[in-house]
């Protein structure tokens, strides 16, 4: 159902609005769900940098099937998993545009995990909203890669059991040790503090995007109050009591905050660290050598003078 806000009076001054990275078609995801949040975010970064007239978002299968109804940009549709490989080639098509990919964890960390790495390992220069509520949401609550130790899912109604299950999927620490990989943060859109943060993420990711700097990913920690069985508030508190320990927010991965402009050159340089320590330690392992073999001769050039000494008394 599209909304119009009506026009401030001439008397009236106004304080906030919708973003225009927006439509003004109402929300329906469920209620305290906390993808209306994100999107806002998405779409206020968007039209901050002024780009929304070439961006392209990629939605695949999962509560984000609704998102083309929400960006006010481009929108395709991707199958279960493949976002990463359809924004890949929508960003090599059109290098100059915006593409963007917003992914549930049961999409990006289960049956798009190939995908997701590999576009990651290559340093695709798309940016990655990733947003992780530990459960499979528009399926009907089964355990995701990332469900809790213990949490009870429709698949898991004992809790997810480490010993049958592992562990669940820690995705930016993963991706973040990949060469491709400009910026990766985790974030939550829990409090205001969090939510300002979370957008400066975001609209960093998009910044490092256009910068080509490389492979961009902001993992959001989110709420799935219908399928928890929880209200929105304890939904809130059960996320930082349980999933905040687990997937700590912060950033992993940040190229220009450790001095590079962009993945060549950061790759670049860790290899030429890389060489350098192997030469250091094949450096130390000749010198251990060289000891070794120096000891070796001391003590039969001592046995043998002992030798003689003995031999001429």
């Amino acid at each position: 159902m599209a909304r119009t806000m009506p026009a401030p009076k001439d008397n009236e001054k106004v304080v906030f609005e919708r973003t225009k990275g927006l439509t003004d078609t109402a929300f329906t995801y469920c209620a305290g769900c906390m993808h209306g949040t994100v999107h806002r975010l998405i779409g206020e970064s968007l039209e901050a940098l002024q780009v929304t007239g070439s961006t392209v978002g990629v939605a695949p299968v999962g509560c984000s099937v609704t998102a083309t109804n929400f960006f006010n940009c481009d929108m395709v549709q991707a199958s279960h998993g493949r976002a990463a490989a359809v924004a890949t080639g929508i960003k090599r098509v059109n290098p100059n545009n915006i593409v963007f990919s917003y992914q549930g964890d049961g999409d990006l960390a289960a049956i798009g995990t190939a995908e997701s790495v590999h576009a990651a390992a290559r340093g695709e220069h798309i940016t990655v909203i990733f947003i992780n509520n530990a459960i499979y949401g528009m399926t009907g609550g089964q355990m995701a890669p990332t469900t809790m130790p213990g949490q009870i899912t429709q698949t898991s109604p004992y809790g997810r059991i480490i010993a049958q299950d592992g562990y669940p999927l820690r995705v930016v620490e993963m991706l973040s040790t990949l060469d491709g990989v400009a910026y990766a943060e985790r974030v939550s859109v829990d409090t205001p503090k969090n939510i300002r943060a979370a957008k400066r993420a975001v609209r960093k990711a998009f910044e490092y995007q256009r910068d080509k700097r490389g492979y961009s990913i902001v993992e959001v920690l989110c709420t799935c109050p219908t399928n928890w069985g929880l209200n929105p508030l304890d939904s809130a508190d059960w996320m930082r009591k349980n999933m905040f320990p687990y997937y700590p927010l912060g950033v992993y991965r940040d190229i220009k905050a450790e001095g590079f402009e962009n993945i060549v050159d950061a790759a670049a340089a860790k290899l030429e660290d890389q060489k350098a320590a192997y030469a250091a330690q094949v450096e130390a392992e000749l010198a251990r050598e060289i000891a070794k073999e120096e000891r070796k001769a001391s003590m039969k050039a001592d046995i043998a003078e002992a030798a003689d000494s003995k031999g001429g008394a």
